[in-house]
C-alpha cells in the first residue's frame, strides 16, 4: 500500500510534509470532514490532492479562480495526473467530454468553477460517478461575512444530499472566526469535523508602514535598500505601467501586469519574473494567485488595500522560503479618504445595478428567459461607450450583479484554441481519400498531437501548424474552420477576452431579483474592512503582526520584534533605559567621586556594552571627567 509520504515524494518529489498537513491529510483518509485554515504559502493544494491519490474514485475540487483551476490542472498533468477543469465560458462539447470522462475515464481531478454546481449537465454526471472526496478551495467565499462572497458556493452542500458518504475538506487562506463558522455551517459539515488552523504570525516577516507625501521617491528608497525579487501592488492598470517605468529609468529591472494584457503578454512578463529576467514585477491584484515563487524578498503595497484579508494574502507572498522579507504599505494622508470613496463607489446604488444589467441584455441582444448559463466576450470599453457609462464605474455593478448570483464575469479569460475528431479513425481515413486537399493538415495534425484528438478536446498552436506545413496561420485557421463545419472536427478558436456569463435566465430590469438587505449589509461590512485597514496602517502602538493576529481571531501576547512598530518601541525602551543610566551615573558621581569598576558595581547595569556607552557620551558632552587617577567626578559644579 502506498502511503502520503509516498505519494509526496513519488509526485511532487519532497521528502517531508509542512506542519499540519500530514495530520490534515489523515483526517481526510480517516473519512472525516475537514477544515484547512492555512495562511498564504502553506501549502493548501496538497492537503486535499495526496490523499485523493490514494482514496478510489474522483476528487471533484470546487473552486472560484478560473486563473488558478488552470494551473493547478497544468501542475497535476505535468506529474502525468489526469486532471480537467470545467468552468464558465467552455462549450458545450467540452464539458461534456470532460464529465463523461469522470464517469466512465481515468480522471482523477475534477476542477469545477461553483456556478457549475447547479447546472443540469453537471447534477446527472456527478450521480452516475465514484467520487472520493469533495475539495472546498476559497472557502471564505461562502460566508457573506467573508471578504469574497460568492453565492454559488451556497449550491456546495447540496451534493451531499445525493452522496452523502462523501468527505468535505475545506481550504482558506484568511478567515475571521465568524467567516470559520460559517463555513462549517454553510457546509453542512458534520458536528465532529476536524479543524486545523495554523497561526498567521510569519515570524520571518516584517510588516512596516510608510507615511510620506512623496510614494514614488520612498518607493525608490525601499527598492534601493532591500535587494531581492519583489512585488508592487497597485489599483489601476495605468499605474502598473507608468510606476514600471519609473522603476526602470531609476535603473532597476521592472515590468508590469494586469488584466487587461493580452495573455501572451501576461504569460511573457510573469515569466520574465519568475526567471529572474525582472526584478519588480508591478501589478494589479491579478498577479500572484498559484504563483510559487519562495524567494521574493519584498511586497509593497503601493495604494492601500481595501481589507486586511487580501492585504495578508498578497504580502504573505514574500518570504515563502523561510528568509527575513518586508511587506511594506505606502500611504499619503490623502490616501485615506481615497479608499474609503473608492470602497464606497464599489457598492452601487440598486437603480444602477437594474441599469447595467437591462444594458448588458441589450448589449446581447436577449429577450427576458433567454440566456441561462451562456457565455459572451466583454469589452468594457465597448460596452460603457454604447450605453454612457464609465468603465471604473461597471467593474464594480458586474462585482455585485455576480454576487447576487445574476452572472459570471472573468477579466482576464483564455482558453487556448482547441480540436477534437467528430468521427472514427476509419471514417477519417475514407474523408481523407475523397478529399486530398485536406490530408497534409490532417496528417500533421496526427503527427503533432497523436490519438489525444479521438480521446478527448487537445489543445492546438495554429502558427506551429503553420510552420509544419509551411502557409500562413490565417490559411490553417481557414481549412480547421471548414472540418468543423464539414463535423469531421470540433475546433474551438483560441478566446482571449473577458468573459460575462448570465448564471439564470434574462429577467427583467425592473424586477430584478436584488436582496437589498444583503447588499446594504455587504456594504457596511465593506466599510467596517477599510476601517480595519486605516486603524492598522495609522496606528503605531501595537505591533503589527500581533493586529493581524487579533484581526483573524488569534490572540497573543506575543510581538514579533520585526515590525516597524517593534523596532520603534524597542528604539523607546532602549532610550529610556539610556536615559535612566545618565540620570543614576550623575547622581551617584554628585555625591561622591569613583572609578568605572566602583560606579558599575553600584549601578549594576543590565547591559555592561550600554553602560560603557554612556560613561563615554556623558565624557564626550563633558557631563563628566576623569581626573589624573582614572577617578569620574562631575564637572561644573558650582
Amino acid at each position: 500500500m502506498d502511503s502520503a509520504l509516498s505519494i509526496l515524494k513519488r509526485y511532487w518529489h519532497h521528502t517531508a510534509f509542512r506542519p499540519l498537513q500530514d495530520e490534515i491529510i489523515q483526517s481526510v483518509l480517516a473519512g472525516k470532514d475537514t477544515v484547512a485554515l492555512l495562511p498564504t504559502g502553506g501549502g493548501k493544494s496538497i492537503c486535499f490532492q495526496v490523499p485523493a491519490m490514494l482514496l478510489d474514485g474522483v476528487c471533484i475540487v470546487v473552486t472560484p479562480l478560473i486563473a488558478l483551476m488552470k494551473d493547478q490542472v497544468e501542475q497535476l498533468r505535468k506529474r502525468e495526473i489526469d486532471a480537467v477543469a470545467v468552468y464558465s465560458g467552455m462549450s458545450w462539447s467540452e464539458i461534456d467530454m470532460y464529465l463523461d470522462n469522470c464517469v466512465h475515464g481515468t480522471t482523477k481531478f475534477l476542477y469545477v468553477s461553483p456556478e457549475r454546481l447547479k447546472t443540469e449537465v453537471f447534477i446527472e454526471r456527478f450521480k452516475r460517478m465514484k467520487v472520493a472526496l469533495i475539495a472546498v478551495d476559497e472557502a471564505h467565499c461562502i460566508s457573506q461575512w467573508g471578504y469574497d462572497f460568492r453565492p454559488a458556493y451556497l449550491e456546495i452542500a447540496a451534493l451531499r444530499e445525493i452522496k452523502n458518504d462523501v468527505p468535505f475538506i475545506a481550504l482558506t487562506a484568511t478567515a475571521t472566526p465568524k467567516v470559520l463558522l460559517d463555513i462549517q455551517e454553510k457546509l453542512s459539515l458534520s458536528k465532529d469535523a476536524n479543524v486545523f488552523q495554523k497561526s498567521f504570525a510569519r515570524e520571518n516577516l516584517s510588516f512596516v508602514v510608510r507615511k510620506t507625501e512623496n510614494k514614488e521617491k520612498k518607493l525608490l528608497e525601499i527598492v534601493k535598500a532591500v535587494s531581492g525579487t519583489a512585488i508592487v501592488y497597485v489599483r489601476s492598470r495605468k499605474l502598473a505601467q507608468e510606476l514600471a517605468m519609473v522603476l526602470s529609468k531609476a535603473k532597476h529591472s521592472a515590468g508590469y501586469y494586469h488584466a487587461g494584457l493580452l495573455f501572451k503578454q501576461r504569460s511573457e512578463s510573469q515569466d520574465n519574473w519568475i526567471k529572474g529576467k525582472f526584478r519588480i514585477m508591478v501589478a494589479t491584484n491579478a498577479f500572484g494567485m498559484g504563483i510559487d515563487k519562495a524567494d521574493v524578498r519584498l511586497v509593497v503595497h503601493f495604494d492601500l488595500p481595501e481589507n486586511l484579508e487580501s492585504y495578508y494574502q498578497e504580502a504573505g507572498r514574500a518570504g515563502r522560503d523561510g528568509q527575513r522579507s518586508f511587506a511594506t504599505i505606502l500611504y499619503d494622508p490623502s490616501d485615506l479618504e481615497l479608499v474609503k470613496n473608492r470602497v464606497l463607489q464599489s457598492h452601487p446604488e440598486i437603480d444602477f445595478l437594474k441599469r447595467v444589467y437591462q444594458a448588458l441584455a441589450n448589449y446581447y441582444q436577449l429577450a427576458e428567459g433567454a440566456g441561462l448559463n451562456e457565455s459572451f466576450d466583454f469589452e468594457v470599453h465597448d460596452f460603457s461607450d454604447r450605453y454612457g457609462f464609465h468603465p471604473v464605474d461597471v467593474y464594480p455593478a458586474l462585482a455585485r450583479l455576480q454576487e447576487e448570483g445574476l452572472l459570471q464575469f472573468n477579466d482576464s479569460f483564455y482558453n487556448p484554441s482547441q480540436i477534437s475528431w467528430c468521427v472514427s479513425k476509419a471514417q477519417l481515413y475514407e474523408f481523407q481519400i475523397a478529399n486530398v486537399s485536406f490530408e497534409p493538415l490532417i496528417k500533421t495534425l496526427l503527427r503533432l498531437y497523436g490519438g489525444e484528438i479521438f480521446s478527448g478536446f487537445s489543445m492546438i498552436a495554429e502558427n506551429y501548424l503553420a510552420k509544419a506545413l509551411d502557409v500562413k496561420t490565417i490559411a490553417v485557421i481557414k481549412m480547421l474552420k471548414h472540418l468543423d463545419e464539414l463535423k469531421i472536427i470540433k475546433y474551438i478558436p483560441v478566446k482571449d477576452q473577458a468573459q460575462i456569463t448570465f448564471l439564470t435566465e434574462r429577467q427583467d430590469a425592473k424586477h430584478l431579483s436584488l436582496d437589498r438587505q444583503r447588499l446594504e449589509e455587504r456594504r457596511a461590512l465593506a466599510v467596517s474592512k477599510v476601517d480595519s485597514v486605516i486603524a492598522y496602517t495609522t496606528q503605531s502602538v501595537q505591533c503589527r503582526m500581533q493586529r493581524i493576529q487579533a484581526y483573524f481571531g488569534e490572540e497573543t501576547d506575543l510581538v514579533c520584534g520585526n515590525c516597524d512598530v517593534c523596532i520603534e518601541n524597542r528604539k523607546q525602551e532602549q532610550q529610556k533605559i539610556v536615559n535612566d543610566l545618565r540620570t543614576e551615573i550623575l547622581h551617584l558621581l554628585s555625591t561622591e567621586s569613583m572609578n568605572v569598576d566602583t560606579l558599575e558595581e553600584k549601578i549594576a547595569p543590565s547591559k555592561h556594552e550600554m553602560f560603557v556607552e554612556v560613561i563615554r557620551q556623558l565624557v564626550d558632552e563633558s557631563k563628566i571627567a576623569y581626573d589624573e587617577f582614572w577617578v569620574l567626578h562631575v564637572k561644573n559644579q558650582q
